[in-house]
This record gives C-alpha cells, sequence and structure tokens, in this order.
C-alpha cells in the first residue's frame, strides 16, 4: 500500500516540478524581454546611447546564461542559444562603431524563446 501512494506522488511531483520550470522560464523571458525593450531604447531615436546599450547587453547575457543554466529543455536551450547569438552580433556590430545595428534578428529570437516558454 505504501509502495502504491509512492508511485502515485512521484508523477504528481514530476508535475510540479515541470509547472515549476515553466513559470521560471517565462519569468526569466520576461525579464529578457524587458532588456530587449530598454536595449531598443537606447539605440533608437534623438538620445542613441551605447554605453547605456553597452550595460544592456551584458544584462541580456547574463540573463540568457541564466535562463540557459536553468534549463533542460531542448527547445529553450536553442532558442536561448539563437537570442545569445543575435545579442553577440548586436555587440559585435556596436564595437565596429555601429550605433544602430539592426535589432530584427535580436526581437525574432526573443518571440521564438518567448514562444517556448510560454506553458500551455
Amino acid at each position: 500500500m505504501a509502495a502504491a501512494s509512492l508511485v502515485l506522488a512521484v508523477p504528481a511531483l514530476t508535475g510540479c516540478d515541470s509547472v515549476q520550470k515553466a513559470v521560471d522560464c517565462a519569468q526569466l523571458a520576461l525579464e529578457v524581454t524587458n532588456d530587449v525593450n530598454e536595449l531598443q531604447n537606447a539605440l533608437t531615436g534623438a538620445a542613441v546611447n551605447p554605453q547605456e546599450a553597452d550595460k544592456i547587453i551584458e544584462l541580456l547575457e547574463d540573463d540568457l546564461d541564466k535562463l540557459g543554466d536553468r534549463t533542460d529543455n531542448a527547445d529553450v536551450a536553442k532558442a536561448v542559444e539563437n537570442l545569445d547569438q543575435a545579442v553577440g552580433n548586436v555587440r559585435t556590430a556596436m564595437d565596429r562603431g555601429d550605433r544602430t545595428p539592426d535589432l530584427t534578428p535580436v526581437t525574432e529570437a526573443l518571440g521564438e524563446l518567448t514562444n517556448v516558454c510560454t506553458p500551455g
């Protein structure tokens, strides 16, 4: 009887664990979304601020590292990798002096991340 209860409890715990992972993923995806929005703001309009953009890129890379470390989901890992590559390309463009790099690949990769982190 105790063994049967234990067997029934394991799937329930596993289910809770997957829900918690989805919530963690969604929360970190929201942080990354905010970082991308801040990066867009720092790189657009009359007040282009490359120093602020550099700081935001560092935050983005840190948040992506956190998300990558917390997931064992292949889809999330691939989305994080794609977004990390897109952010790296923005950093490279800025290092070459481009103060208005194309953020389209970043926003597309962010959309991919948001999709894989959305429970349901």
